[in-house]
């Protein structure tokens, strides 16, 4: 990560603080009382094709003994009521500042991979990991939505793994390297603002009356 990425990424991370802390503390309570205990949900994700780290996100599934995988149809009834609600709002990964101020995470990257995949596909992300993981990034704002539809679709963990292996890592992993390509900070700006963009129509869409 350069020096200007990470000031770009402490400057703005630090104001979303002072700006947001009011609505993440309102969401702390509201999650408490409406969900309750835990509170958070920590994953280990890669940020290098040998160092992890902790990725904070609200937690917006049942919790269970074990775990493992991406999330696709065969957890979508693990989801809970709010969850669904943070997740289409992608208010979920407002920890995720936490990440980005101790430098597990960028605003704008790759989305950090499971370790799993890292180990079965160390061609793709000893490539893709030399860009710093980000909240938002070409590939999130591009195929998350196309992703989503094919994941949701699978109805089994062995599906899920399938689908996610043999058409969202390779598809992600070609839009990653463009970013990375023609990484700068103007384009960071344009990648944020987009995700912020698509943000805004989502929950406009959201909140449309149907169509008689």
């Amino acid at each position: 990560m350069t020096w200007r990425k990470r000031i770009f990424d402490l400057f703005f991370a630090s104001l979303l603080v002072i700006i947001l802390g009011p609505v993440i503390l309102w969401l702390v309570v509201y999650i408490l009382i409406k969900q309750g205990r835990p509170l958070f949900y920590v994953a280990e994700r890669m940020k290098t094709p040998t160092q992890s780290f902790g990725l904070w996100k609200f937690r917006t599934m049942s919790v269970v003994d074990e775990d493992a995988g991406v999330s696709g149809g065969d957890k979508s009834a693990r989801i809970t009521p709010l969850g669904a609600k943070l997740r289409a709002r992608r208010l979920d990964e407002f920890p995720q500042l936490w990440n980005i101020l101790k430098g597990d995470l960028s605003f704008v990257g790759p989305r950090p991979p499971l370790r799993e995949y890292v180990e079965r596909f160390p061609h793709i992300y000893g490539q893709v990991l030399k860009s710093r993981p980000g909240v938002t990034g070409l590939a999130t704002i591009r195929f998350h939505k196309h992703e989503d539809r094919l994941l949701a679709r699978c109805k089994t963990p062995e599906a899920t793994d399938d689908i996610y292996t043999r058409i969202c890592v390779p598809r992600k992993a070609r839009l990653d390297l463009i970013y990375q390509r023609n990484q700068s900070t103007c384009y960071d700006f344009d990648l944020v603002f987009q995700t912020i963009g698509n943000l805004f129509r989502r929950r406009s869409s959201a909140t449309r009356p149907p169509r008689r």
